[in-house]
């Protein structure tokens, strides 16, 4: 099996196999392809779209590609929230604090900027001595600590969804709804919530322009 492969089907309106999205997650994450052959594939992607299979076997491919996490032994029912993102989203800023003082764990995973807009992690970072790096150790013994854990991605959790997320960044293929999907999830069941609220943002400052498209995202 080659990528090559893979790039020509996708190209072409063909679905991709379980384990066709397998090689392509296991080579993205070991390093074995270069990023003009990964960006070739997002971009076929982006133009030809996934069906509901190829979307899920995508999310649990990446999702697989590092540790995956079980918090419900040390807190029970753990909650997470994410957003779609975009111009002059802080939901994340105001929402989870606001949801742990009422004594709900949240252990969440957060990403940093796509295209136009900052990211969660980006906006933390403006915060002295804040740490948005931790292993899956610290990120575990930091929610036992308070109850609430907000962590940049790790090469620990999810790490081909890192990769894909830089590279999607520059290759104009952002606004992919399967891919958007796929990421988001990933990283949320990696990170192991046993609950998750996803707030999908629509306007002239979002990814997703109009509603339709914005509900299309929320069906997937």
């Amino acid at each position: 099996m080659r990528i090559q492969d893979l790039i020509a089907l996708k190209r072409d309106g063909a679905s991709l196999s379980t384990e066709q999205i397998q090689f392509f997650i296991e080579g993205v994450t070991n390093g074995s392809f270069p990023d003009y052959q990964i960006a070739a594939l997002l971009m076929a992607i982006y133009i030809r779209g996934m069906d509901r299979r190829e979307i899920v076997d995508l999310t649990l491919a990446m999702a697989r590609s590092g540790e995956t996490l079980n918090l419900e032994p040390d807190f029970g029912y753990t909650v997470d929230k994410h957003s779609s993102g975009g111009v002059g989203d802080k939901t994340t800023l105001v929402v989870l604090p606001l949801v742990a003082s009422l004594g709900v764990p949240i252990a969440k995973m957060s990403g940093r900027g796509l295209g136009f807009s900052g990211g969660t992690i980006d906006k933390l970072e403006a915060i002295p001595g804040f740490k948005v790096e931790m292993t899956a150790d610290e990120f575990i013994e930091r929610a036992r600590q308070t109850g609430f854990v907000l962590a940049g991605q790790s090469l620990a959790l999810a790490p081909a969804d890192g990769k894909l997320y830089a590279l999607r960044d520059v290759t104009e293929t952002v606004s992919s709804l399967p891919l958007i999907a796929s990421s988001i999830m990933s990283k949320k069941i990696a990170a192991g919530a046993s609950g998750i609220v996803l707030d999908v943002k629509v306007g002239s400052g979002a990814f997703m322009k109009t509603l339709d498209e914005a509900r299309a995202l929320a069906r997937i």
